[in-house]
């Protein structure tokens, strides 16, 4: 059986594409796929699941053995969860498959790519659980505000605090949705457009 090289990509919304990713890839790709054929995964789905429609496919096949190497440009792309990741690791790291994460330098062929791999995945849960920290933290300065934005006149003008503009931009930047936003700071969705209409 001919075994390929899984090229897996995923970002967390439709709204968001993965141009920033492909670059990388296709230059490791031409550099150290030699004649070995490549295949490329993908998801638009968020990474606390790890069932997710491409990574499931790709999974498949590194049951079925028909993967040598999966290839990712960052860990986070895998999975945000270090039970989630760990758990992949030992399982690649069984079937002698090996995992290469072009940005993060982690190659788990070798006892120091693994040691790295397991901490970036506990970084990466960590990093998981203060964005979910900072929306609650979000939500509470909204209320704190005694502001609400659902449902005004049309026209009305809307006072939006400091505070709810640095979440919502910094939440944009993170690649979170713009119902997301809304929820962590309280406002409305026409309003976090707004905001950040008037800053682009």
């Amino acid at each position: 059986m001919t075994r390929h090289i899984a090229i897996y990509v995923r970002v967390s919304s439709k709204k968001q594409d993965t141009k920033s990713q492909e670059p990388d890839l296709k230059q490791w790709a031409t550099a150290f796929a030699d004649d070995i054929p490549v295949k490329w995964y993908r998801d638009q789905q968020s990474g606390k699941t790890m069932n997710r429609p491409g990574w499931n496919r790709l999974e498949t096949a590194v049951d079925a053995g028909r993967v040598s190497t999966v290839v990712v440009w960052r860990l986070d792309r895998l999975g945000r969860t270090a039970s989630g990741l760990t758990a992949l690791f030992d399982k690649l790291v069984g079937r002698s498959i090996n995992l290469v994460s072009i940005k993060d330098g982690v190659d788990l062929s070798t006892p120091a790519g693994r040691l790295i791999a397991n901490v970036l995945a506990s970084v990466a849960a960590y990093e998981n659980e203060v964005r979910a920290e900072r929306i609650i933290a979000g939500q509470s300065v909204a209320k704190a505000n005694g502001k609400r934005w659902g449902g005004s006149k049309p026209g009305r003008q809307l006072k939006v605090a400091d505070e709810q503009i640095a979440i919502i931009h910094r939440m944009c930047r993170e690649g979170a949705s713009k119902s997301a936003m809304a929820r962590a700071t309280g406002l409305s969705r026409p309003t976090v457009y707004a905001v950040l209409e008037k800053n682009e």
